[in-house]
C-alpha cells in the first residue's frame, strides 16, 4: 500500500527521508523556504546545502562517527552515497565538495518521480496526514511557534558558528606544510605553524577584538564543538593550544620539530582551489578576522572565500515529546528529524531524516519496525532523543558514551571502539534479519 507524506524541510534530514519514503513508492511533497525565505547561513536555494565545515568527520569503523557511517551504508542511506560520489581528500574523515553535493542532492530529488518540491515557507503543522518536520537549526519564527504550540513546550536557542574559508592559491606553502596529526591517513591537510611568540600575539589579538553584538532578548549558549574560537580564548592563554590549535603528531620540515601550535586547513573541494580553517569557528567583526588571521604564519595574503560568522540554531526538548521511533508521542503523525531533535552533526542529521522516513513508510505499509537495538549507533542516538534522564539535555553528536556498557573488563582504547564496532554490527545485522519485511531489499547484515 502506498501513501503520502508531507516534509518539512530540504536539509539533509528532510532530503534523507524523502528520498527513502519515494524509493518505497510513497508520494512526497517536500517544503523547502529557500529561496523565497533566506536564512542568515545559507548562500544557495539548493537542496542538501552543508553550510559550516565540508567534514562529514571520521570513515574508522573503531570511532563513533565512523561507525554511525557503516550503519546507514548498511541500510541504504542515499546521502551517504551522494557524499561518497563528492568525495575530497581528508585523511580519515569523509569530507566532500560541497557546491557538488548540493548540485547532485537535489539533482536527485528533482528528478525523482514520486517528489513534488514546493518553494516557500510552511508556517504551520498541517493538519491532517503524516508529517516529517526536518527544518533544522535555521526554523523560522512563524513555524517554530507553530510547532512548539503544537507540541506544548518552550524552544530553546543555541548558538553554532562558522569557520572561514581561503582561497588555496594564496596559502605560502613555503610555510604551510601537507600533514595529518598522529599520521592518520594521507597529508591532504595544510598546517600552519606558530612559535610560541607567534602564537601568543595571535591569543592577546583574539582576546583584544571586538567580537559581533548579540540582540539584548538573546542569551547565548554553544554547543561545545562548534566553541568559537573567541571565546575559547578568553577561557584561558593555553585553551586554543589543547583544542582547534594542539599540534600533537606535527613536526615542521623546516624545523624538524613540533610547533607550539598550528592553525589546520582542509580542502573544500575537490580540486583543492578552497581551504577551511579547521575548528575556526568565529564571531569577530570581518575587518578583524582579515587583519588577525592574515598573522597566521602561511595566511599572510590569504584571500577569503568566505568569513567566519554565527547563527543562531533551533532545538526542541526532544526527551519530552518524541518516541523512539522521532515520532511525537502526543500526535504520532508527526515525526521530527534533524537538529531540531537535538542531536548535532551532519551525519546525525542524515541519520534521523532515514529513520523518520523508514518509519514513516512502515507505518503507511502498515507495518512496524522493531526499535533499533541500543548497542547500534543508531539505537544509541534514539534512546538518548527519547530518553535522555540528565540534569539538561543539551545537543550532542553520537560517542560512544551513548552506548551501553562493554561487559567488564572492557578494553580500553581503539580495542574499546573496535568492541563497541563488533557489537554493534551484530546487534543491527539481528535487527535487520528480523525487520526484513518491512526494511524491503536495503543491504543489510
Amino acid at each position: 500500500m502506498t501513501g503520502h507524506v508531507t516534509v518539512i524541510g530540504g536539509g539533509l534530514a528532510g532530503t534523507e527521508a524523502a528520498l527513502r519514503l519515494a524509493d518505497r513508492g510513497h508520494a512526497v511533497e517536500l517544503h523547502e523556504m529557500r529561496p523565497v525565505v533566506k536564512t542568515p547561513a545559507h548562500r544557495t536555494d539548493r537542496l542538501g546545502e552543508i553550510v559550516c565545515s565540508n567534514s562529514l568527520k571520521s570513515t574508522a569503523r573503531h570511532r563513533p562517527s565512523g561507525l554511525l557511517k557503516r550503519e546507514l551504508t548498511a541500510l541504504g542511506s542515499f546521502l551517504i552515497r551522494i557524499a561518497g560520489e563528492c568525495r575530497v581528500e581528508a585523511g580519515t574523515a569523509l569530507a566532500v565538495d560541497r557546491e557538488a553535493f548540493a548540485a547532485s542532492v537535489t539533482r536527485r530529488i528533482e528528478s525523482g518521480e514520486r517528489i513534488r518540491v514546493h518553494r516557500g515557507e510552511v508556517k504551520g503543522i498541517p493538519p491532517r496526514g503524516l508529517v516529517i518536520v526536518a527544518t533544522g537549526p535555521l526554523t523560522s519564527d512563524p513555524l517554530c511557534r507553530s510547532l512548539t504550540d503544537f507540541l506544548g513546550v518552550d524552544r530553546l536557542f543555541f548558538y553554532d558558528a562558522t569557520a572561514p574559508v581561503v582561497a588555496g592559491e594564496s596559502i605560502d606553502r613555503s610555510v604551510a606544510f601537507a600533514a595529518t596529526r598522529r599520521g592518520e591517513g594521507e597529508g591532504h591537510y595544510l598546517n600552519c605553524p606558530m612559535t610560541r611568540e607567534e602564537y601568543e600575539a595571535f591569543v592577546a589579538a583574539v582576546v583584544a577584538a571586538d567580537p559581533f553584538p548579540r540582540r539584548d532578548f538573546e542569551a547565548v549558549s554553544f554547543f561545545e564543538a562548534c566553541m568559537p574560537i573567541d571565546e575559547l580564548a578568553r577561557r584561558g592563554p593555553e585553551t586554543l593550544a589543547f583544542g582547534p590549535m594542539r599540534p600533537v603528531g606535527l613536526v615542521d620540515p623546516r624545523t624538524g620539530e613540533r610547533p607550539y601550535a598550528v592553525v589546520q586547513l582542509r580542502p573544500e573541494n575537490r580540486e583543492a582551489t578552497a581551504y577551511n580553517l579547521v575548528g575556526f569557528q568565529n564571531r569577530l567583526r570581518h575587518s578583524d578576522q582579515r587583519r588577525i588571521f592574515r598573522t597566521i604564519p602561511g595566511l599572510a595574503r590569504a584571500e577569503f572565500f568566505r568569513l567566519g560568522r554565527v547563527h543562531r540554531n533551533t532545538y526542541l526538548e526532544a526527551p519530552r515529546v518524541l518516541d523512539d521511533r522521532l515520532a511525537v508521542r502526543a500526535q504520532d503523525r508527526v515525526f521530527i528529524a534533524g537538529q531540531l531533535t537535538g542531536l548535532e552533526g551532519y551525519v546525525e542529521a542524515i541519520a534521523t531524516g532515514m529513520l523518520a522516513g523508514m518509519h514513516a513508510a512502515a507505518r503507511l505499509e502498515g507495518r512496524s519496525l522493531e526499535p533499533l537495538p541500543a548497542e547500534t549507533a543508531l539505537g544509541s542516538l534514539l534512546r538518548f532523543v527519547s530518553g535522555h534522564e540528565g540534569v539538561e539535555y543539551r545537543p550532542t553528536n553520537v560517542s560512544f558514551g551513548l552506548f551501553p556498557p562493554l561487559p567488564d573488563p572492557a578494553p580500553r582504547g581503539h580495542a574499546r571502539g573496535e568492541a563497541m564496532a563488533r557489537r554493534a554490527e551484530d546487534a543491527l545485522a539481528g535487527w535487520a534479519r528480523r525487520n526484513a519485511e518491512a526494511l524491503g531489499t536495503f543491504p543489510v547484515g
